[in-house]
């Protein structure tokens, strides 16, 4: 369906979750890794409000957001679907999709915090953990059922770059104990041939997280 090209970072969980996206529907790309102390003057006229990565260009034509993308991808390539076919439950997953995405910035938070702030910021990432597995997962295998699908993937940064998080910021949060069907399904998620194959090194992740945090706490 014409040329498609992606503009990502290596350690972006945003352009992982397109990159699944993609490789799950079957759909050939190029990858443009980005260096975002430099930007490329195609990212910047691609994506001229906010700069950033990830942009999926197809036909010469951009589109930028993660998750913009991935309903993008969805409706470009509509076989193996990665929303349900009711439209009461896509509400539901986009819903949850949006959930996530308004909780980011607690999460950022907790990354660039130490001491009582952490502490604090800590116990309500708890919380919305725990809604996300009582009330998004539930006793599914993948927040779509049985099947992998854009909630699973638009949380996708939980599996890997959140547990990294947690090894350098000194916190456990998500652990089998107080979140066994959470970290089940994270450990599952990491499983899958698609993801499994297509995550960054973690200990080069770990490095690029120590780096960012240090730099973080300085200011």
């Amino acid at each position: 369906m014409g040329e498609v090209k992606l503009h990502g970072f290596w350690a972006s969980p945003f352009s992982h979750r397109v990159i699944w996206a993609l490789k799950l529907k079957g759909v050939e790309y190029e990858y443009m890794e980005e260096d975002l102390s430099n930007k490329s003057q195609l990212l910047l006229q691609y994506n001229p409000a906010h700069k950033k990565i990830p942009v999926l260009v197809h036909r010469n034509k951009p589109v930028a957001e993660s998750l913009v993308i991935l309903e993008y991808i969805e409706e470009t390539w509509p076989e193996n679907p990665l929303l349900p076919l009711d439209a009461c439950d896509r509400a539901m997953a986009r819903f949850w999709i949006n959930f996530g995405e308004q909780k980011g910035p607690v999460f950022f938070n907790l990354f660039r915090t130490t001491g009582e702030a952490q502490e604090k910021t800590g116990e309500e990432v708890a919380q919305i953990l725990k809604t996300i597995e009582e009330k998004a997962l539930g006793d599914n295998n993948f927040f779509g059922g049985n099947t992998l699908g854009l909630v699973d993937l638009s949380f996708g940064w939980l599996p890997h770059w959140f547990e990294v998080t947690e090894q350098v910021q000194g916190t456990k949060l998500l652990d089998p104990t107080t979140l066994p069907r959470l970290h089940a399904w994270a450990q599952n998620f990491k499983q899958v041939p698609v993801i499994r194959d297509n995550l960054p090194d973690p200990q080069k992740l770990s490095a690029h997280l120590k780096r960012l945090r240090g730099n973080l706490l300085k200011n």
